[in-house]
């Protein structure tokens, strides 16, 4: 159930680390596959800058996906996402990996998921979040919904809201301006 704005907030500025499903939030959840086994994924150039900015603002921010993929490891390249789990269905023992490697406590996580699969990371994050269009188990218990689909721009909305919340948005637009 969504949060109160106040109870967002205060929720948001614990945040430490964002951490993020791929296919269905970063991504709309389509996978194309050539007949050479080649596979491509698109992905929000919108939410890759917010992710850069939210790096440069001290967040963390990671990657924990049910699926292994060449993409999603390309992708977290490219915006020097160090944190990176392709672990499959178990993403619990994911979410345990990335803490006892890093050292965040769950109230200082944000994390966004789509699906039945992102259930037990939701329920234990500090701030679960998804996109508009997750499924409705997933909408009924996170504390935050986007509004915008996967891969269309929530993780940006997420960030945004993130940086609001941390006073550190103003400092991201006057660096764009200098």
């Amino acid at each position: 159930m969504p949060l109160a704005p106040a109870d967002l907030n205060e929720r948001a500025r614990r945040v430490r680390l964002i951490l993020l499903d791929v296919d269905g939030v970063l991504t709309d959840g389509t996978v194309s596959i050539s007949s050479s086994g080649g596979e491509s994924k698109r992905f929000h150039i919108r939410d890759g800058a917010a992710i850069v900015w939210a790096q440069r603002q001290g967040l963390d921010v990671g990657l924990l996906s049910g699926r292994p993929s060449k993409a999603t490891t390309r992708r977290a390249a490219e915006l020097g996402i160090r944190i990176v789990s392709q672990v499959g269905s178990d993403k619990l023992s994911g979410l345990q990996a990335i803490i006892d490697a890093h050292g965040h406590a769950t109230a200082e996580i944000a994390y966004m998921g789509d699906d039945l699969l992102d259930l037990p990371v939701l329920t234990r994050a500090g701030l679960s979040a998804a996109p508009a269009d997750a499924a409705p188990e997933v909408l009924e218990r996170v504390d935050w919904v986007s509004g915008r689909r996967g891969g269309s721009g929530a993780v940006r909305e997420l960030i945004e809201m993130i940086l609001r919340a941390r006073g550190s948005w103003e400092t991201v637009v006057k660096g764009l301006l200098e």
